[in-house]
Order: structure tokens, then sequence, then C-alpha cells
């Protein structure tokens, strides 16, 4: 079974509620972040609304928004 290419449209007839838009995550330089695969690190490099620079201790990983696998701490 494949994944669809596009996200499903709300229509205005419909009887369920449309779907909620989370806000964008925002992170600003020196914020302590978690990400899954990498661990804990430090937001060290902004490029707004396209990536994160973030220092993991051992690596520095550029993350791309939106950010799934990453969260503030």
């Amino acid at each position: 079974m494949t994944k669809p290419s596009a996200p499903k449209r709300f229509l205005p007839t419909s009887p369920f509620k449309a779907p909620v838009a989370l806000p964008p995550k925002r992170f600003a330089v020196g914020d302590q972040v978690t990400h899954d695969v990498h661990g804990l690190g430090r937001v060290v490099g902004i490029e707004d609304g396209i990536a994160t620079v973030v220092d993991f201790g051992s690596t520095q990983e550029r993350i791309l928004s939106p950010y799934p696998k990453m969260s503030k701490l």
C-alpha cells in the first residue's frame, strides 16, 4: 500500500471537524533541544524558516524545517 502524495482536502460540507494546523516550531540560538536520532544538543545557528544548525557535542548537524524529530527542552 502506498502513501498518498497530497494531504486530503477538507470539504466545508463535511460533518467532521477541519484538521488543526499546528504552528511551526520556532527555535532560537542557545536553545537546548533533543533529537530522536542525534540526542541532546544546543542550537548554534538559524536559517530563517529553512533549517537550524545544532551542536550535538561530537557533531554539528543542519536540521531542516519542519523539525519532526526535534523538540525544545
